[in-house]
């Protein structure tokens, strides 16, 4: 699979119609990838859904797979979802037992190893392993719920997560999540971020290729080369 340059657009399906599932995946077929949030009741006090229904997505979707487990013992689910075919399984930071051990595991099934960090959660302690991971994701909300308000506190850790992958000429993805809209995109852009997850934006436009589009278009505007 070629990789999408950046800026990516990930729509999230939190926000789709979950009866309809696939007429929702096609109409985000320009999109880069389909963000797909897996919650436990555990790990974040929401439960989505699990394996079986990720199947079926990775099934119908007209784009790759992003996977977003926010669980318990991702050291044991995890590579279970990189097994069904998700092009980039990411964790969380947070929850996992083994972050490295776990993302070499990833990465030996064939999907891109993603680790994420809560609003609360540093980032320095990932510096030295950058070149472990494929893809950090910095929650721009509290992890749980969809349509929260961007959390712009948390740029100032994008920031310095972007001057330090540069400066180790790491090759990962940066990516945003939560409240990610036309009039927030441009502040992660430039704080760093390449790869974009957007749920209402995306879902609750009129013209869903338009509202991609625009999105993209602004994170290129804002984004540091």
């Amino acid at each position: 699979m070629s990789l999408p340059a950046a800026p990516r657009i990930n729509p999230s399906i939190l926000a789709a119609d979950f009866v309809n599932m696939q007429a929702e995946l096609a109409r985000i077929a320009s999109a880069d990838f389909v963000h797909v949030d897996v919650m436990d009741n555990h790990f974040v006090p929401n439960l989505t859904f699990g394996p079986q229904m990720v199947e079926r997505i990775q099934a119908t979707s007209p784009v790759p797979l992003d996977v977003h487990l926010m669980i318990s013992d991702p050291d044991r689910w995890a590579p279970g979802y990189a097994e069904l075919g998700a092009a980039s399984v990411t964790f969380h930071l947070e929850a996992a037992a083994d972050p490295i051990r776990l993302a070499r595991r990833l990465r030996e099934i064939g999907a891109r190893a993603g680790v994420a960090v809560k609003p609360g959660t540093e980032v320095e302690g990932l510096f030295e392993h950058l070149h472990e991971f494929d893809q950090i994701l910095v929650m721009t909300v509290e992890p749980g719920f969809g349509g929260q308000g961007f959390m712009p506190e948390t740029m100032p850790k994008l920031r310095r997560l972007a001057e330090e992958t540069r400066r180790r000429g790491a090759d990962v993805w940066l990516q945003v999540d939560g409240g990610i809209a036309a009039d927030t995109i441009g502040q992660a852009a430039e704080a760093g971020a390449d790869t974009f997850v957007a749920g209402s934006a995306v879902f609750g436009a009129g013209d869903i290729d338009a509202a991609i589009a625009g999105l993209r278009e602004t994170a290129s505007a804002h984004h540091r080369h």
